[in-house]
């Protein structure tokens, strides 16, 4: 079975403790092995989200796992690598669009892994097609973040929030708390030690599986907006 190795958690933590590019020329083998384990895991989840979510088939890890070399150019911060693993699976075609659908995100790092979805801080267009159908049909949405396994792994939606009623919408709609969200997210958090278990790659697929519901939801408003619906 597909899995992370032992050795994931330990680079990541001496990366944060080593951020040069010396330790990281120094231990480059040890980057590189742990890339193309991670490569290697998300391909094998990739296999599995495509059983329920057609729609991504189209990737491969490499299209949807992000580098691990940062862009320093505008930051305070000149640290120059990222510290964990991540990847992106959408059904976006350009990675350019990769926060234009709603999708499943991994994060890998020391005490900082999870796995999560939805929309973040979609753009006008989406943002207001997704508070139409809340509008519309908001015991849809409930009806999947109320489901039992979405419960389970995600709790809630969360995301940043306005802190008043978004324009267009009474303050006493009836569902204004889910209308003033700015973003629309699942999280679900993980243990370092959960993430080197031989079933991780078993219980992402569940976790994904839960949260395609809620990811199809927000992606029918993203093609509502793409169409002028």
């Amino acid at each position: 079975m597909q899995q992370l190795s032992s050795d994931t958690m330990p680079f990541l933590a001496d990366l944060k403790a080593n951020n040069n590019r010396d330790w990281f020329q120094a231990n480059k083998r040890r980057y590189e092995a742990a890339h193309k384990e991670f490569i290697s895991f998300i391909d094998a989840l990739i296999a599995n989200i495509v059983e329920f979510d057609p729609s991504i088939g189209h990737h491969s890890a490499k299209d949807c796992v992000f580098r691990i070399y940062r862009d320093v150019r505008f930051s305070k911060d000149k640290a120059p690598y990222k510290t964990h693993f991540g990847a992106h699976i959408t059904s976006a075609v350009k990675r350019s669009d990769i926060h234009s659908r709603a999708g499943y995100y991994i994060h890998i790092g020391p005490g900082e892994s999870m796995l999560a979805g939805g929309a973040y801080m979609p753009q006008a267009a989406w943002l207001k097609s997704i508070r139409l159908d809340i509008d519309l049909n908001a015991a849809g949405l409930r009806e999947i973040v109320e489901a039992p396994d979405f419960q389970q792994y995600f709790g809630g939606i969360e995301g940043e929030k306005l802190k008043r009623a978004p324009k267009d919408y009474p303050i006493d709609h009836p569902e204004i708390e889910l209308l003033k969200h700015k973003s629309f997210l699942g999280t679900h958090s993980l243990q370092d030690a959960q993430v080197l278990r031989p079933d991780f790659l078993a219980h992402a697929t569940n976790v994904f599986r839960a949260l395609h519901p809620f990811d199809a939801f927000l992606n029918r408003a993203a093609e509502a907006a793409e169409e002028g619906v």
